[in-house]
């Protein structure tokens, strides 16, 4: 039998090693004083900042979902790696953590170094918008695993708060402050794409609002990062409103109250609008953010302030009840 190479087996290192010197200039751009070396390590070293007087390091993974499986099919790539980053680091601020440093690992059939580098230069911007920085990664070729021009995605992003912080909590009467979203997010894909391309049988290019569909559905994912840092101390709790919605994410940073919602308050997106005609509106709430990214439960006395330095908007109260009630 004659002999093989690793490459007849579907993967090519040479390629792997070109996408890595590739990245490299995108990589280094997020790098701040506290980046140790260089890519390119067994693992990325990073400083423990200073300044805090009892520091705690908190970390949160995530993924893309099957908004993935869109970017792929419309060879859309330079986005996801935005929202990659978005889902990480808005679940450690609602730690209070503030993001110190991020990892992906990016896994596919066969290693394609252009669209690698587009999903990268797409989480490299992810990373300057949350001001932390990439240290490192890992691509992976793996032909038998995925097929065609199927990847996943996932990251890693590490940030440090002081232990104080962590016991901050929501008391009865706390104002409720969204942060609108930039649209649907990352999460219910698989609910849009059986309704848009399944249930409706709509392109990619019909237009929805004078934009086009996919340019609303991959509309990448807000990160809060920067708003958060501007009103961190004036804030008792935030929750991140990802799968599950308003109904299931809130009620974990009340702490066994619950909460009372205008939703007319609300500032939904036309996409939401359109949704709402071929889905109930309990399993809405349930799915999607409806246009809210984020809430903060702020005291009445900080109100003002939030207000001013942020572009969110009052939704509601905090009440004794246990229940997240949407009026």
């Amino acid at each position: 039998m004659d002999k093989v190479s690793y490459k007849d087996s579907g993967v090519d290192i040479n390629e792997g090693n070109a996408l890595v010197e590739k990245i490299k200039p995108l990589v280094k751009k997020t790098f701040d004083n506290n980046v140790i070396g260089s890519l390119g390590g067994f693992a990325g070293a990073y400083a423990i900042p200073s300044g805090f007087k009892n520091p705690v390091i908190l970390s949160s993974t995530d993924g893309v979902g099957t908004k993935l499986k869109l970017a792929i099919d419309s060879k859309r790539l330079d986005t996801v790696g935005i929202d990659l980053v978005a889902m990480c680091v808005n679940d450690l601020i609602c730690s209070f953590a503030t993001p110190m440093f991020f990892l992906d690992y990016y896994a596919t059939a066969k290693l394609d170094k252009n669209n690698a580098f587009d999903v990268i230069k797409g989480i490299a911007d992810g990373c300057m918008q949350a001001s932390c920085a990439l240290i490192g990664g890992e691509s992976a070729e793996m032909p038998g695993m995925y097929h065609g021009n199927d990847f996943d995605l996932a990251g890693f992003a590490v940030g440090i708060a002081e232990r104080d912080d962590l016991e901050r909590s929501a008391k009865v009467g706390d104002i409720l402050i969204a942060l609108p979203s930039s649209g649907i997010h990352s999460n219910g894909y698989s609910l849009v794409r059986k309704i848009c391309f399944e249930k409706l049988n709509m392109k990619f290019d019909d237009l929805l609002d004078d934009r086009k569909l996919i340019d609303v559905l991959l509309e990448p994912t807000r990160i809060y990062v920067k708003t958060f840092n501007n009103i961190k101390d004036n804030i008792n709790a935030l929750a991140h409103i990802t799968g599950g919605g308003i109904i299931e994410n809130l009620p974990r940073v009340l702490g066994g109250f619950g909460a009372k919602i205008e939703k007319n308050k609300i500032k939904s997106q036309s996409i939401f609008n359109f949704l709402a005609k071929y889905v109930e509106e309990n399993e809405l709430y349930k799915t999607f953010n409806m246009g809210v990214g984020m809430i903060l439960v702020v005291s009445k006395e900080n109100v003002d302030f939030v207000l001013e330095k942020s572009d969110g908007f009052i939704i509601g109260k905090v009440q004794e009840s246990n229940k997240i009630e949407i009026i």
